[in-house]
């Protein structure tokens, strides 16, 4: 045992399951929150544990003496725990911390406070007005994006307090949302409504589930990678329900549905040095929202803008599709990202999940949920399919990039 000191089987299992615990409810992968268990209880003189961790749920055993059942429900992403808890996990394994060290620091790990509210809503104002500006609005749009991704994300840490489920949190902020961006629209502050919404309602796209739930699969913990897609999906589909919830409604009270003409680009914020800017800003607002540590915030940026870059020069220069250009560009933020993750010595979903970001369908869900609500059903279908096709593309760049060894990242940064 650690140190001359013996410690009890109980002891070494429940410092486990404490890190454990932590990295599953702020948003690490199955694999390795089991590949952190077992490299505490093995550097403690434990070989007898067990663990089965799903994606609420960890199962752990130790010999014929020692069961544990925990409930562990998402929390919401704090990715500054996880990575917290895997430097503690790489230190114990290296001989630097004795079990009571290590029940210490998880105990600090554990009540370390979020993000500073102010910084968060600004965080995801920021990233409304970049994403605005990604997929083609005007600064005027990306003005109003902005102050809606503000008040939106002042609502949601506001009813989080209270306890509201998911579903009731995103069908609600997705409302709001569409109809803050309509309002100032009415009133001129704005010039696409599409925009702007599309803009708005990004902070709500539930990023970590997605990843994760892709991340999950390619390490064949298919159980808990369904889970967390079916969880993902889930709120898609409530933000989507906001939207037209929202469009319905503003139809009766002025006669008739808004009129919007499909994704239009504004000639300024197309240019390239405003996209690149926009997807590295964007990038890092949502690295606040996620609970990235802030030392990571100019490396998570740089996979975005790495991402971005690639799906420009595919669109551009290379003609090709939607679906094409996505995959090309997830394989990009994801090489970028395994990268990262071995220079700074970090947690690769660090990265990853801020870095696929602007890729995600946000505004796929936004133009189908609008063609459902105009009863526009075959552009709507049409749209629908086009977003699952980049939904596709993006599980399938990150699992081939994922299934590459880590050696192999490890060697060219040794070499760099």
């Amino acid at each position: 045992m650690d140190n001359g000191k013996d410690y009890t089987l109980a002891d070494v299992m429940q410092v486990a399951t404490d890190a454990g615990h932590i990295m599953l409810e702020n948003g690490a992968e199955i694999f390795r929150v089991e590949e952190t268990m077992e490299r505490i209880t093995r550097h403690y003189g434990v070989d007898t544990g067990h663990f089965f961790v799903l994606s609420n749920g960890i199962i752990t055993s130790g010999g014929t003496s020692y069961s544990n059942v925990e409930f562990i429900p998402f929390k919401g992403a704090q990715l500054e725990k996880v990575v917290e808890v895997n430097r503690l996990s790489r230190e114990i394994e290296s001989g630097k911390c004795t079990l009571d060290d290590a029940r210490s620091r998880l105990a600090v790990i554990r009540s370390m406070k979020p993000k500073p509210f102010m910084e968060q809503i600004l965080a995801s104002a920021v990233g409304s007005g970049s994403f605005c500006a990604i997929f083609g609005g005007s600064l005027m749009d990306c003005a109003a994006s902005f102050l809606v991704g503000l008040l939106l994300y002042a609502f949601v840490l506001s009813v989080f307090r209270f306890g509201w489920s998911k579903i009731v949190t995103n069908i609600l902020g997705s409302t709001l949302a569409t109809a803050l961006c309509i309002v100032f629209y009415r009133m001129g502050f704005g010039e696409n409504p599409g925009n702007m919404i599309i803009g708005a309602i990004i902070p709500l796209i539930p990023g970590v589930p997605f990843t994760n739930g892709i991340r999950d699969l390619a390490n064949e913990d298919y159980i808990a990678g369904s889970t967390r897609l079916i969880d993902a999906l889930t709120v898609f589909f409530c933000i989507a329900a906001g939207v037209a919830l929202t469009f319905l409604v503003e139809g009766r009270i002025e006669n008739g549905i808004i009129v919007l003409e499909g994704m239009k680009t504004d000639a300024l914020t197309a240019v390239w040095p405003i996209q690149l800017v926009a997807a590295f800003l964007g990038t890092a607002g949502f690295a606040v929202l996620f609970g990235v540590p802030r030392d990571q915030y100019l490396p998570v940026g740089i996979c975005g803008l790495a991402g971005w870059t690639v799906y420009l020069l595919m669109m551009r220069t290379a003609n090709a599709s939607v679906v094409e250009s996505t995959f090309v560009a997830t394989l990009a933020v994801v090489l970028v990202s395994r990268f990262m993750a071995v220079r700074r010595r970090c947690p690769v979903i660090v990265f990853q999940i801020c870095g696929v970001f602007p890729l995600i369908p946000g505004a796929g869900i936004f133009w189908t949920a609008y063609y459902v609500v105009t009863k526009e059903l075959g552009v709507a279908v049409t749209t629908g399919f086009t977003a699952l096709g980049v939904a596709v593309a993006i599980v399938l760049g990150i699992i081939f990039v994922t299934s590459l060894p880590g050696r192999l990242f490890k060697i060219v940064v040794r070499k760099s």
